[in-house]
């Protein structure tokens, strides 16, 4: 086989590898598009290596991006913007390859946004260990090699993840249908001003974080009690000719299921402008999460016009 030939075969052993290896960097990162830039760096690494060399390419393109990763987490610039308080996960609409494997309850919850949220807490060889374990199924032994760490190291990293991820545990999983209803009832009671409804409808814990409308807020705004909640979620979504204004325009709002989660998505023309995403718990909302940062949303919005949504719940907001 000549070089040409051979550098064709070998890039498409590569884009055989490239949803896994996205949905890996995706759970690590938190960030579809920092998930992309370190999948696109493992490329350049694979086209200079010498890959006659490399026996098992699934294991070394695997090793290659999560120390990407991991180098990526541990740089200062990714610091600062997280320490802040200013950041949420990068929401992925139901079918997005990114989401990766999802045949175990551990696989779905590991790109949940709750989970993608908790994960910013661990160090990053803690989150790593946590992925490859948890929704990849490699063994101590290929953790180990993959991080250079021993398998001792391994076991009590997944040991401390697992306890601090369990530990913010807010419910398991909810059937899709009940999951709805309690959503388009809370859309219900928030568009016809019923707060009491509202409140009813979120645990007595239930705690609400927004990026401040894609604002530029240094922290995201964060509401703790039901009844704050319910206030802010009824002003918020309280149609007036001036957020029209703003909006561009008269939004429609759409049911959808985001990161494994029941969501409703504000959509004017062909983009998500707003979302909200929604965890469960016991039959009640346990947490909102408002995003609307125009970046945090190109990837939804990319996936959305691809899709073919249902009739809104609200055609005209």
């Amino acid at each position: 086989m000549d070089s040409t030939a051979t550098d064709r075969f070998d890039a498409r052993r590569f884009e055989a590898s490239r949803n896994r290896l996205a949905s890996l960097a995706y759970r690590l990162l938190g960030s579809a598009t920092d998930a992309e830039d370190a999948v696109q760096d493992a490329f350049l690494h694979w086209q200079a290596a010498d890959r006659q060399r490399i026996k098992v390419p699934e294991a070394w393109l695997t090793k290659v991006v999560t120390n990407l990763c991991l180098d990526r987490l541990r740089s200062a610039q990714v610091r600062r913007e997280r320490t802040v308080g200013a950041w949420l996960p990068e929401p992925l609409l139901d079918g997005d390859p990114m989401l990766g494997p999802a045949a175990t309850f551990e696989q779905r919850e590991s790109v949940s946004l709750a989970v993608l949220t908790v994960m910013e807490r661990l160090s990053p060889v803690e989150r790593a260990v946590y992925v490859l374990r948890e929704a990849f199924s490699y063994g101590h032994a290929e953790i180990a090699e993959i991080l250079d760490i021993t398998e001792s190291a391994s076991q009590q990293h997944l040991h401390r993840a697992r306890r601090r991820i369990t530990a913010a545990r807010r419910g398991g999983e909810v059937d899709a249908a009940a999951a709805r209803r309690i959503v388009e009832e809370f859309l219900a009671a928030a568009s016809s001003g019923r707060t009491e409804r509202l409140v009813a409808l979120l645990t007595d814990d239930a705690i609400a974080v927004s990026d401040g409308a894609g604002g530029t807020a240094a922290k995201l705004l964060r509401f703790d009690t039901p009844q704050r909640i319910a206030a802010v979620v009824r002003a918020g979504l309280k149609p007036t000719p001036a957020k029209r204004r703003l909006l561009g325009g008269t939004p429609a709002i759409h049911y959808a299921v985001v990161n494994g989660a029941p969501a409703i998505l504000f959509v004017l023309g062909d983009r998500v402008i707003g979302s909200a995403i929604f965890d469960i718990a016991d039959g009640r909302i346990a947490t909102v999460r408002g995003i609307a940062a125009p970046a945090r949303l190109a990837r939804l919005t990319e996936a959305w016009r691809r899709h073919e949504p249902d009739a809104p719940l609200i055609a005209q907001w």
